[in-house]
């Protein structure tokens, strides 16, 4: 069984300043209100690059190690994360729009490992209110790079 997240996010940035940041995974940090920390421990942020992640969910404290599986400059970017309990596989495809900002589309699927796949009933809401609120802050945060750029 999967737990999936598919949002959109759409701002007034072009898509190059929106993937530059975003492809930055260290960047969860700014828009993802679960991420306490994220590291880029290897590699230069394209295919092969390995970040860990600290995120808070439900009351503890969470480390992935995501490995950036797929890297297509301006249009998409795919990244694995691993840890005994989950695994999770996060895609964020950029499509440009007539305005010139961007439409970010955010898709996460989650497979709980272990012991934690019984616990999926339970925790389905808390993915809801963590996808509803990673969109929301992903647009708020996006949309602010307008005043930096």
């Amino acid at each position: 069984m999967v737990i999936s997240i598919d949002k959109t996010v759409v701002c007034d940035v072009p898509v190059k300043d929106v993937f530059a940041f975003l492809a930055d995974f260290t960047s969860t940090e700014q828009w993802d209100p679960g991420t306490v920390r994220t590291q880029l421990v290897s590699g230069d942020g394209g295919v092969g690059s390995v970040y860990e992640n600290t995120s808070r969910f439900m009351g503890k404290d969470s480390n992935l190690t995501y490995v950036v599986e797929e890297y297509e400059l301006d249009q998409k970017i795919v990244l694995r994360g691993e840890n005994k309990s989950v695994s999770a596989v996060d895609t964020l495809t950029f499509t440009p729009n007539t305005q010139g900002g961007t439409s970010v589309r955010y898709q996460a699927v989650f497979r709980l490992k272990g012991a934690a796949r019984f616990m999926q009933p339970l925790v389905m809401p808390a993915f809801t209110r963590l996808g509803t609120n990673g969109a929301r802050h992903m647009e708020v945060t996006l949309n602010a790079l307008r005043s930096v750029n």
